[in-house]
C-alpha cells in the first residue's frame, strides 16, 4: 500500500479551534434587539459558518419590509455588529483552546507538517493573537483577504497555494456544513467536527475536537 504524504492541515477557526459562537450570537442578538427582529440560539444556528453579510440578509429577512434597506444601510448594521463583536472577543484567553487542540498543534507542527487557518471571519487575526497562537501557523487567510465565502472553496485553495503545498496533499478540518463543501470543493480531504446529519459530506468525522491527534489524522488520511 502506498502511503500519501500529508503536508499541510488547514483549520477553520470557530467551533475547531475555539469557539466564538457564543460571542458571535450575542452579538447578533443585541443588533437583532435594537432592530426589534425575533433572534434565537435556534434561528442562529442557520449562520454558522456563514459570513457577515449573508448572515444580516437572513436576520433581515425575519422583518417585514426586509427589502427597505440601501446597501450603505446594511453594511452600517454589518458594521455594528462587528462592533459588538470586537468588545466581546477581548475577553478571550489561551483557556479558550478547544480541547485537545494545543496538542495537536504542537504535534504538528513538530512533525513539520504545515498549518494554515481558513476562517470566515475578518477578525480571525484579533482571535489568533487573544489565544496566543498566531507563531504557530505558517499562513492566515480570513474572509477580508478572499472575494468569495464559504461554501466556495476560494479560502481553502489560497491557503494551500500561499504553502506551495497540492490540494491532495492537504487536510481541512471544518464545523460547519458550508466549511466542507468548500474543502470538498478544493479537492481537499475532509474532516468534519459534529453531528453525523451535519458533517454528512466529511470524508471521516469526530463528535468532538478531543477526538483528533495527529497519529488519528495521519491514519484516516491514508
Amino acid at each position: 500500500m502506498i502511503m500519501k504524504k500529508l503536508e499541510a492541515v488547514i483549520f477553520d477557526l470557530d467551533g475547531v479551534i475555539t469557539d466564538t459562537a457564543e460571542q458571535h450570537y450575542l452579538a447578533w442578538k443585541q443588533l437583532a434587539d435594537e432592530l426589534a427582529i425575533p433572534f434565537d440560539r435556534d434561528f442562529n444556528e442557520n449562520l454558522k459558518g456563514v459570513s457577515r453579510m449573508a448572515s444580516l440578509e437572513l436576520i433581515l429577512s425575519r422583518r417585514d419590509q426586509s427589502n427597505d434597506l440601501t446597501v450603505e444601510q446594511k453594511e452600517a448594521l454589518a458594521t455594528k455588529k462587528n462592533e459588538h463583536y470586537k468588545q466581546l472577543i477581548k475577553e478571550i484567553t489561551p483557556k479558550d483552546l478547544l480541547p485537545g487542540m494545543d496538542k495537536l498543534l504542537k504535534d504538528l507542527k513538530n512533525e513539520g507538517i504545515k498549518i494554515g487557518l481558513a476562517s470566515a471571519s475578518k477578525n480571525a487575526l484579533t482571535v489568533v493573537n487573544q489565544l496566543e497562537i498566531s507563531d504557530v501557523f505558517d499562513v492566515i487567510v480570513d474572509a477580508a483577504t478572499v472575494k468569495r465565502s464559504k461554501p466556495d472553496p476560494e479560502i481553502f485553495l489560497r491557503a494551500a497555494e500561499e504553502m506551495s503545498c497540492p490540494v491532495e496533499t492537504c487536510i481541512g478540518i471544518e464545523d460547519a456544513e458550508a466549511g466542507v463543501e468548500a474543502i470538498k470543493g478544493a479537492n481537499m480531504f475532509a474532516v468534519g467536527v459534529g453531528s453525523k446529519e451535519a458533517m454528512y459530506r466529511a470524508d471521516v468525522r469526530v463528535e468532538h475536537t478531543q477526538d483528533l491527534s495527529l497519529a488519528f489524522l495521519i491514519e484516516k488520511f491514508n
